[in-house]
């Protein structure tokens, strides 16, 4: 510690104040050396000195020939351990970095200009070691008493931080841009060693090692030859940590390099990857911040050999499904290419015979169906090809003028009586366009066409709305429909190949999943897009949008562009799916019955025909219209599809097996799915007999046979009756649980008197014989929501009711109440948890009971349930009831039956 000043003394004026360095100052033998006493200094050298001590910045001041220093506090600091040196020589104290130095001092000593040094470089060995530090100095000379320079004013600040930061940023910036070539892990290790190259003064060498085998192979190295380090090794412990025998050197001032750290790499999932092997700077100490910075650095290289990696797999993915994605592609235009020429031999010799004179009606009308499926098959076998060409990229499209609204207008009513037939409105709205438009009218065709077609397949009640608008430099066409909607999570894989919505209510099952991913290339060969906007339960709205184009090719002005044969053609399926126009064979006078479930209503047709001159054949087009026949009328045996919309062919067999009453009909089921392990799959679900389509017509009456005879003699054996109701004592009525928010319950058990009655029990030994049962017309239907289901919900009704032969005034009164109760179902069901309502609706000798379903919440009413004028109005035609329940309400209309 320095010694207090002595009081009263010109030391104790001069350099009060000034700390410890004043203190040191003070006490310092300043007789022996250049500038004598204190009492002797002249005034130049006491006012530097006063200055040096009064300030707060860093300062030195040298004086005389042998540059003798005197600095306070905040310059202490700067040289560590060789402090204190007041008094002393400067050019021996920084005496390793006075080269750096010694030019900026006498520069300024002699010319008198002051020189500043913006982060100086300066080796200073203040702790032991040679150290690198960087340093903002100015000199400025120093004035004797005679205006002499008689020495060296200095102010100098520290930046050693500032510059390592800034330096060390700039390398984690360069490893975190260095991936190299994605996917590339060489050429990525690459980049990275390029990057740490560029800061050989915080890593004066870097070692990659990857796992490989249980142990660990040097990948790569910067900075020193790969031969001074281990090629592999068992595991980290193996890298060299001291490295001074590996003869590196490194640093500011080439100094050998003598320690190393082994960092790990890690991967996303916290596993190793490999080992970074890091030189450290010999002019630095490895401190926290230096251990920190370098721990960094490993992570970058982690990080960006994750990267490569997981881009490798990712594209080594791509390249198998890519490559998998043109296999299925080249075998489908592989075998649609084969399908053309069998097909051309099938269907030219069907037509052949279908336009010779004298057919029988029979054969004509068989011929007739084969002639559409296979026009529907060979619609699918171009399909593909198209596809096929537009993905091998050998197809373009050939635009011709063309006028785009009369051939959209007529596009569309090709699919109009389909729609009506449907129970549809089909609205066209085609004005003419601003500027002539060029297409090719094939491609559009097939583009309208599938889009005219989904509307059809998924709209159920109101109808579909076709525009084509013209804009400043493209034509717009909206398709609109009131149908099921798309759930929101699947409107951007609409348009993707062979992608279906997974339980999606539909016409039929029928489809390939190509339709919308054809539209969009088809579009894009033309330079346009396409797009959809959807609400669940309240329907679909399809754009498309292309330039008006210009003609590749030349019209026909006199043969303008026109639908075609195969336009046509779909046109005609279509209205056979939407309302089968085949009529039931008489039934035979067997008393057995085979229900025959099938949405595709060609093959109602053709299974009807195969099997009527055999038993009684009842047809339904899915398995919710099969269960209502069931419970009307007990079949002796069911052959059902399996792929079928709203109920599929196991829950059909999943809900007969559940009720007592229908557990021994023997289910046989017809499916497309061929192979072992889709039989095996039918089997455990526990159906009878599982036949493979195409099927020969003898071998399935030989199964059909075998089926019915095996369960009569089963009943036989039992003592049952052979055909009991469903319903009957043998258990509880069924009832579908409703197992979430989307499960549909049957509505008709909500109504008793909906169902059948129960049969007397006879004794078994004088059986009496039962008169036979009046006919029960029975349906039952679901409606979105909406107002616009009303007019369905009317067409349906009344074509029921007509059939049931009532009166046309009761009719009329009971369309005209059933219709203000789904009315008020959809105007005043709050927060319903479907947006659907349900009727059903059973008409007997004796009466008729509607009922009517939705799945709101309504307002508070008093104990009446009075609803309104809608109710006084129902009441009139009808005794009305209402059952409300926490997940809806039932309104039942019974009606005796008109004299």
């Amino acid at each position: 510690m320095a010694p207090e000043l002595p009081a009263g003394s010109d030391a104790a004026d001069l350099f009060a104040g000034g700390g410890e360095a004043g203190r040191l100052m003070a006490a310092h033998g300043w007789a022996r050396t250049a500038v004598g006493p204190v009492e002797s200094w002249p005034q130049g050298l006491r006012f530097a000195v006063r200055t040096v001590l009064a300030s707060r910045f860093p300062m030195v001041l040298t004086w005389g020939p042998d540059f003798l220093q005197f600095y306070n506090d905040a310059y202490a600091p700067f040289i560590g351990a060789k402090h204190p040196a007041i008094g002393e020589d400067i050019r021996v104290t920084l005496a390793e970095g006075w080269d750096a130095l010694a030019g900026p001092v006498e520069h300024a000593m002699a010319t008198r200009e002051a020189s500043w040094l913006p982060r100086l470089p300066l080796l200073l060995e203040r702790a032991g070691y040679r150290e690198e530090t960087y340093f903002t100095v100015s000199h400025a000379p120093a004035f004797g008493d005679d205006g002499t320079v008689a020495g060296m004013h200095a102010v100098c600040t520290e930046v050693t931080g500032e510059v390592l930061g800034e330096r060390r940023q700039e390398l984690l910036h360069a490893l975190s841009t260095a991936d190299g070539a994605l996917g590339d892990e060489p050429a990525v290790l690459d980049g990275l060693c390029a990057a740490l190259a560029g800061d050989p003064l915080d890593v004066p060498f870097a070692a990659v090692y990857l796992d490989d085998d249980g142990g660990l192979r040097r990948a790569a190295t910067v900075g020193c030859a790969p031969e001074r380090l281990p090629a592999t090794v068992a595991d980290a412990a193996g890298l060299p940590g001291r490295v001074s025998d590996l003869r590196i050197v490194g640093g500011m001032w080439e100094d050998r390099v003598r320690h190393a750290v082994a960092l790990p790499l890690t991967g996303s999932a916290g596993d190793r990857v490999g080992v970074l092997v890091l030189g450290v700077s010999p002019n630095r100490a490895l401190d926290e911040e230096y251990r920190t910075f370098l721990a960094l650095v490993a992570g970058q290289v982690a990080s960006a050999l994750g990267n490569a990696r997981a881009f490798e797999a990712e594209r080594r993915r791509a390249e198998s499904l890519a490559e998998l994605d043109r296999a299925k592609t080249a075998f489908f235009s592989d075998v649609s290419h084969e399908l053309r020429t069998p097909l051309t031999l099938l269907l030219g010799p069907i037509s052949d015979v279908l336009a010779a004179e004298g057919l029988p009606p029979g054969a004509r009308d068989q011929l007739t169906l084969a002639r559409r499926n296979g026009q529907r098959l060979q619609r699918l076998v171009n399909d593909l090809m198209d596809f096929a060409s537009i993905e091998a990229g050998q197809a373009s499209a050939v635009r011709v003028a063309t006028d785009l609204p009369a051939f959209t207008a007529e596009l569309a009513g090709v699919l109009r009586a389909g729609a009506e037939r449907a129970g549809l409105s089909l609205t066209v709205d085609c004005p003419p366009l601003p500027h002539p438009a060029a297409v090719d009218p094939r491609m559009w065709e097939k583009v309208v066409l599938n889009l005219l077609s989904n509307a059809v397949k998924y709209t159920f009640v109101g109808g579909i709305e076709v525009q084509l608008r013209g804009t400043d430099d493209a034509v717009e066409l909206t398709v609109s429909d009131t149908g099921i909607g798309i759930p929101v999570e699947e409107l951007p894989l609409v348009f993707d190949r062979f992608h279906r919505v997974a339980g999606s209510l539909a016409r039929n099952r029928e489809g390939t999943g190509i339709g919308l991913a054809l539209v969009r290339e088809l579009v894009a060969l033309h330079g346009g897009t396409v797009g959809v906007t959807s609400e669940p339960g309240r329907g679909s709205t399809f754009s498309v949008t292309v330039p008006y184009g210009t003609p590749d090719a030349a019209g026909d002005a006199e043969h303008p562009a026109a639908p075609s044969e195969a336009a046509r053609g779909t046109a005609d399926v279509w209205e056979t799916d939407a309302a089968p126009r085949e009529q039931p064979a008489e039934p035979t006078d067997s008393s057995v019955t085979v229900l025959v479930v099938d949405d595709n209503a060609d093959m109602r047709t053709y299974l009807t025909r195969l099997l009527a001159p055999i038993w009684r054949v009842q047809t339904c087009a899915d398995g919710e219209e099969a269960l209502a026949a069931v419970a009307e009328h007990l079949p002796d045996v069911v052959v059902t599809d399996v792929m079928m919309p709203r109920l599929d062919g196991f829950e059909l067999l999943q809900r007969l097996r559940a009720d007592p009453a229908t557990r021994a009909v023997p289910v046989l089921m017809l499916t497309a799915r061929a192979g072992q392990e889709a039989a095996v799959e039918g089997f455990d679900a526990g159906v009878d007999d599982y036949l493979a389509k195409p099927f020969q017509a003898a071998e399935l009456i030989a199964r059909l046979r075998v089926a019915i005879d095996r369960a009569a003699g089963v009943r036989a054996a039992a003592g049952a009756d052979p055909a009991p109701a469903p319903g009957a004592p043998a258990g509880p009525p069924p009832t579908a649980p409703r197992t979430g928010r989307g499960a549909r319950p049957d509505v008709r058990v909500l109504v008793p008197a909906s169902r059948q009655p129960a049969a007397p029990v006879v004794p078994a030994a004088a059986p009496a014989p039962a008169p036979p049962a009046p006919p029960v017309h029975f349906d039952s239907w679901r409606f979105p929501a909406s107002p616009r289901a009303i007019p369905g919900l009317r067409r349906a009704l009344r074509r029921l009711l007509e059939s049931a032969g009532l009166t046309e005034d009761q009719a009329y009164d009971l369309l005209l109440a059933a219709c203000e109760a789904a009315t008020n179902a959809v105007e005043h069901a709050q927060d319903p948890i479907e947006p659907f309502i349900d009727v059903t609706v059973e008409a007997s000798a004796t009466g008729v009971v509607i009922t009517v379903r939705d799945y709101g919440q309504w307002r508070e009413r008093g104990a009446s349930m009075d609803r309104g004028r809608g109710s006084t109005l129902m009441s009139a035609f009808a005794d009305i009831s209402a059952v409300p329940s926490p997940e809806g309400t039932t309104v039942t209309i019974r009606a005796s039956r008109a004299a």
